[in-house]
Protein backbone atom coordinates (compact mmCIF):
# COMPACT_ATOMS: atom_id res chain seq x y z
CA UNK A 1 0.00 0.00 0.00
CA UNK A 2 2.83 2.40 0.85
CA UNK A 3 4.54 1.78 -2.47
CA UNK A 4 1.32 2.11 -4.46
CA UNK A 5 0.37 5.42 -2.84
CA UNK A 6 3.82 7.00 -3.14
CA UNK A 7 5.30 5.49 -6.30
CA UNK A 8 4.82 8.63 -8.40
CA UNK A 9 6.24 11.07 -5.85
CA UNK A 10 9.86 12.00 -6.59
CA UNK A 11 10.55 13.19 -3.03
CA UNK A 12 9.71 9.75 -1.60
CA UNK A 13 12.55 7.86 -3.33
CA UNK A 14 13.94 6.14 -0.23
CA UNK A 15 10.47 5.19 0.95
CA UNK A 16 9.58 3.74 -2.46
CA UNK A 17 12.83 1.78 -2.66
CA UNK A 18 12.37 0.19 0.74
CA UNK A 19 8.66 -0.49 0.14
CA UNK A 20 9.46 -2.28 -3.14
CA UNK A 21 12.17 -4.28 -1.40
CA UNK A 22 9.78 -5.34 1.36
CA UNK A 23 7.08 -6.24 -1.18
CA UNK A 24 9.52 -8.35 -3.18
CA UNK A 25 10.55 -10.15 0.01
CA UNK A 26 6.93 -10.84 0.96
CA UNK A 27 6.20 -12.20 -2.54
CA UNK A 28 9.25 -14.46 -2.21
CA UNK A 29 8.00 -15.67 1.17
CA UNK A 30 4.57 -16.38 -0.29
CA UNK A 31 6.18 -18.59 -2.94
CA UNK A 32 8.22 -20.39 -0.25
CA UNK A 33 5.13 -20.89 1.92
CA UNK A 34 3.18 -22.37 -1.02
CA UNK A 35 6.04 -24.75 -1.83
CA UNK A 36 6.35 -25.66 1.85
CA UNK A 37 2.63 -26.32 2.11
CA UNK A 38 2.75 -28.59 -0.92
CA UNK A 39 5.77 -30.43 0.49
CA UNK A 40 4.08 -31.13 3.82
CA UNK A 41 2.98 -34.35 2.17
CA UNK A 42 6.55 -35.63 2.52
CA UNK A 43 7.01 -33.94 5.93
CA UNK A 44 9.79 -31.57 4.90
CA UNK A 45 7.33 -28.77 4.19
CA UNK A 46 6.82 -28.04 7.87
CA UNK A 47 10.55 -27.40 8.26
CA UNK A 48 10.56 -25.17 5.18
CA UNK A 49 7.62 -23.15 6.52
CA UNK A 50 9.24 -22.84 9.94
CA UNK A 51 12.53 -21.66 8.41
CA UNK A 52 10.64 -19.17 6.22
CA UNK A 53 8.77 -17.82 9.23
CA UNK A 54 11.96 -17.39 11.27
CA UNK A 55 13.65 -15.68 8.30
CA UNK A 56 10.63 -13.40 7.89
CA UNK A 57 10.68 -12.29 11.52
CA UNK A 58 14.45 -11.82 11.79
CA UNK A 59 14.99 -10.13 8.42
CA UNK A 60 11.95 -7.87 8.83
CA UNK A 61 13.26 -6.63 12.18
CA UNK A 62 16.70 -6.02 10.71
CA UNK A 63 15.17 -4.17 7.74
CA UNK A 64 13.02 -2.04 10.01
CA UNK A 65 15.99 -1.03 12.14
CA UNK A 66 18.11 -0.22 9.09
CA UNK A 67 15.31 1.83 7.50
CA UNK A 68 14.82 3.73 10.75
CA UNK A 69 18.53 4.58 10.69
CA UNK A 70 18.17 5.83 7.12
CA UNK A 71 20.17 3.01 5.53
CA UNK A 72 18.93 1.07 2.52
CA UNK A 73 18.50 -2.63 3.25
CA UNK A 74 18.45 -5.44 0.70
CA UNK A 75 16.94 -8.74 1.73
CA UNK A 76 19.51 -11.47 1.05
CA UNK A 77 17.36 -13.92 -0.91
CA UNK A 78 14.41 -11.92 -2.22
CA UNK A 79 13.37 -12.39 -5.81
CA UNK A 80 13.18 -8.86 -7.20
CA UNK A 81 10.02 -9.00 -9.31
CA UNK A 82 9.09 -5.34 -8.87
CA UNK A 83 11.83 -2.99 -10.00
Amino acid sequence: IIWLTNKDKADKGFLNDQAKEALNFQITLLIVYVVGTILTVILIGALINLAAWVACVVLSIIAGVKAHQGEAYRYPFAIRLIK
